[in-house]
């Protein structure tokens, strides 16, 4: 069972996704009062209790998706981490011995069925469809052996970039991946419970049905468990963290010439065992 952040007439609620809509599940959870909440008690299972044999209680068309995680401590991104994409900065560089990570704030994503926005100051808005991993069991200098054991659940993530503004500093790309509402996240989160739901699975992105990222997560040149060692080395990680793990090539400023994004345009990000993130753009 799936459980996702929604909004109805200004309401936030969380609850269970059912077919034909959500089954809220926040009204009876007054000590948890977002999915982070949840986690951090590790009470997804819980949740899935409460569902059963309910009826849905918002159908579809009545709310807004919202990102699944509404308040997380830290979202962390993983850049460059499939072979096809590091060879697209031909720098003559094999893969490095570490991983390139930038942060990115909660503000910079919508939920499901939302548009991206295109801001006034660049139309180089691109799109990048990502596996994101939400931890539940908190760490610091966590062991890659049991790292994935830290993980609550998956979710998907379209990691809008406006590509000039990645460059407008010597070696700083966080003001090209912050934009107000560029990327998304969701529709909801997935509980994780075997390493295979991340090891190997498909990951594709779509542009108005066209596939322009096809690739897997086991051609990740750093493994998810890798990422969890890693980040844990320098920063404690904490249950409903979100760690966003790399994008293969195939990005719109990738091809001759690019291919940026226009109001209009349909994403379609899928993965194997998640589902598909899907959202339109507008202009700001």
């Amino acid at each position: 069972m799936n459980f996702a952040t929604y909004t109805v007439d200004g309401q936030q609620l969380y609850g269970a996704v059912a077919d034909g809509g959500m089954i809220a599940l926040s009204p009876d959870c007054p000590d948890w009062p977002t999915l982070r909440n949840v986690i951090e008690a590790q009470g997804l299972g819980k949740l899935g209790e409460l569902a059963q044999g309910r009826a849905v209680t918002h159908a579809d068309g009545t709310f807004r998706w919202d990102i699944p995680v509404p308040d997380p401590e830290k979202i962390i991104c993983v850049g460059v981490n499939f072979p096809d994409r590091n060879a697209e900065y031909k720098d003559g560089q094999e893969a490095p011995p570490n991983m390139s990570l930038f942060p990115r704030f909660p503000r910079s994503f919508v939920g499901h069925e939302t548009p991206l926005t295109r801001p006034p100051e660049t139309p180089q808005l691109d799109y990048e469809g990502e596996i994101a991993i939400v931890i539940g069991k908190g760490g610091r200098r966590i062991p890659q052996e049991t790292a994935l054991s830290h993980i609550a659940a998956l979710t998907l993530c379209n990691e809008g970039t406006l590509r000039d503004w990645v460059r407008h500093a010597k070696f700083n790309v966080t003001q090209g991946k912050n934009w107000d509402g560029s990327g998304a996240m969701g529709p909801w989160l997935v509980p994780f419970t075997q390493d295979s739901q991340i090891t190997d699975v498909a990951l594709q992105t779509r542009v108005n049905d066209e596939l322009r990222q096809d690739d897997r997560t086991g051609r990740m040149m750093f493994p998810v468990a890798r990422q969890i060692a890693y980040i844990s080395t320098f920063t404690t990680l904490v249950p409903g963290d979100i760690i966003v793990t790399g994008t293969p090539t195939g990005a719109g400023a990738r091809f001759d010439p690019p291919r940026y994004l226009v109001p209009g345009d349909r994403i379609d990000v899928f993965a194997e065992g998640i589902g598909t993130l899907s959202n339109g753009v507008i202009d700001e």
